[in-house]
């Protein structure tokens, strides 16, 4: 773009790494690439290998189509955080070479190509430059007038010849011949079909007065493309702060307190980087990687914000419940989720109560361990058991049964006040001292009469029941089949009771 016409394109250099999420997939998760995979989303792929396209899986089929085409194609859901987590580091090298880099999509980027051609030596000089800074990956490379000319260029690259030059002034006629699909504007490109234009040179040719009357400024701008026309100036992206901290162990070290003493500097330095961006860490990953390739990666999370020693300590509680069997060579702290320091500052009389029992909760966990200092949460659940659970302190609760689900066979208030942890064992028994039991029609054998409860007989005044709880019945190995029952003694004690296969339980008490 010059001062001349603000309007005239810009020498683009678009970078493109063809089908992205699977080759991130395959760096991350450790899948072959060179074998058929199709990412999908929505029900559609949107990436596949070579190998796939081979087989006749293509962009935007419908997965039972893409699998009659190749049965044995690997099927993997879409990530786009997992597609940017990979191509950052790679963005962060052309940065190096090749500063003011606008991040199109993952495995798509462009930048000014002015700038880096002069000081390189030309255009052609500066793309090999960057695809020998990308090491072994596919990147294909395109210089053209603006940045979608750029793009359709690098795709038509070869892996023989993954540069091209589109010379100044002549984007029009290198688009010319393209289908009209590379606008990628699925209901223009329909509209344009069913008028029988097919390739952007019989979009371009068409007057931009009579484009904008039928599509307004969306069809504007698509004529512009497909002219060779595109202004859109590179919008160079600022690069995010480095906050994260890692530690490297030569030779590796065997003992928790060892790693923990050695990632104090780390933490020290990974809380002031925070602070000096004005941000505090609420939620904090660890990865820590054994001498053996073993790997323990675990997001810790807070109730406030974490200092240093807070840090230390989710290190060294990690590496006590990780079992690594192998010494650590290798620990790395990252802000999962950062927040503004001004949200975190102190009042002027400080806190209240809060704050001091969180100060006061958090000491003696640092002294006892993550579990040393538990709060109870309730869950959901058919059994009183599975509703209790017990969160270690600042961590967030994670339910294995969420409550608000629905929960057949649970039991409805009130609950009883104490609830046995695992269930107590009984023994009911009738008037005649025979054992009690449930027949298949969900009927006793006879009136309950007497509960023998820790070698304590107790007499049973008034009974409610029997309430059946069936669970999984399809499984064979894990299928239960119980009842419910509420009985009152003569002490006026109220029971929950549970009778399963014969066997009878206290699973609470209504005190």
């Amino acid at each position: 773009m010059n001062a001349a016409d603000p309007t005239a394109p810009q020498r683009t250099l678009v970078l493109w790494l063809p089908d992205w999420p699977v080759v991130a997939l395959a760096q991350e998760q450790g899948v072959d690439a060179a074998a058929p995979v199709a990412v999908l989303d929505k029900g559609a792929v949107v990436a596949c290998s070579a190998a796939a396209r081979t087989e006749g899986v293509r962009r935007g089929q419908r997965r039972r189509d893409a699998q009659a085409r190749c049965p044995q194609l690997t099927i993997v859901d879409a990530d786009q955080t997992r597609d940017q987590r990979v191509f950052a580091p790679l963005v962060a090298r052309i940065e190096e070479l090749a500063p003011g880099v606008q991040l199109i999509r993952a495995g798509l980027c462009a930048l000014r190509a002015q700038g880096p051609a002069r000081y390189y030596g030309g255009e052609e000089r500066t793309a090999h430059v960057l695809r020998e800074a990308l090491g072994e990956t596919d990147a294909r490379i395109a210089v053209a007038d603006g940045a979608f000319t750029a793009e359709q260029a690098a795709r038509f690259t070869h892996p023989d010849a993954p540069v091209r030059i589109v010379p100044p002034g002549e984007s029009g006629a290198f688009l010319a011949p393209l289908p009209i699909t590379a606008l990628d504007e699925a209901d223009v490109v329909d509209l344009l079909a069913r008028l029988g234009v097919q390739t952007l040179g019989q979009f371009a040719a068409l007057p931009a007065e009579r484009v904008g009357e039928r599509l307004g400024e969306r069809g504007i701008r698509l004529h512009a493309f497909a002219s060779g026309r595109d202004s859109r100036p590179v919008q160079p992206r600022t690069p995010p702060p480095e906050l994260e901290r890692e530690v490297s162990f030569e030779p590796p070290l065997e003992i928790a307190d060892q790693v923990a003493f050695a990632m104090r500097v780390a933490a020290e330095e990974f809380i002031a980087g925070l602070g000096e961006h004005s941000l505090v860490c609420t939620e904090l990953r660890v990865q820590i990687t054994g001498d053996r390739a073993e790997n323990s990666e675990r997001v810790w999370l807070h109730p406030g914000a974490f200092t240093a020693g807070e840090v230390v300590d989710r290190v060294r509680w990690q590496l006590g419940e990780a079992g690594l069997r192998s010494a650590v060579t290798r620990v790395r702290i990252a802000p999962e989720t950062v927040d503004a320091a001004s949200h975190h500052v102190r009042s002027l009389f400080g806190g209240g109560p809060d704050e001091r029992v969180h100060h006061a909760l958090s000491r003696v966990q640092a002294m006892l361990g993550h579990r040393g200092v538990v709060t109870p949460v309730v869950g959901g659940g058919r059994w009183l058991s599975e509703r209790q659970v017990l969160v270690p302190w600042g961590d967030r609760a994670v339910l294995p049964r969420p409550r608000e689900r629905p929960w057949p066979g649970s039991l409805p208030d009130p609950l009883p006040s104490t609830v046995f942890d695992p269930p107590r064992p009984v023994t009911v028994v009738d008037a005649d001292g025979d054992a009690v039991a449930v027949g298949a029609r969900d009927a006793l054998t006879a009136p309950p009469a007497v509960l023998v409860e820790s070698g304590r007989r107790r007499r049973i005044d008034a009974w409610a029941g029997p309430w059946p709880v069936r669970e999984r019945g399809w499984d064979a190995a894990r299928a239960r089949r119980a009842h419910r029952f509420q009985v009152v003694d003569a002490e006026q004690s109220a029971w929950l009771l549970v009778c399963e296969a014969g066997d009878w339980s206290a699973e609470g008490r209504y005190d």
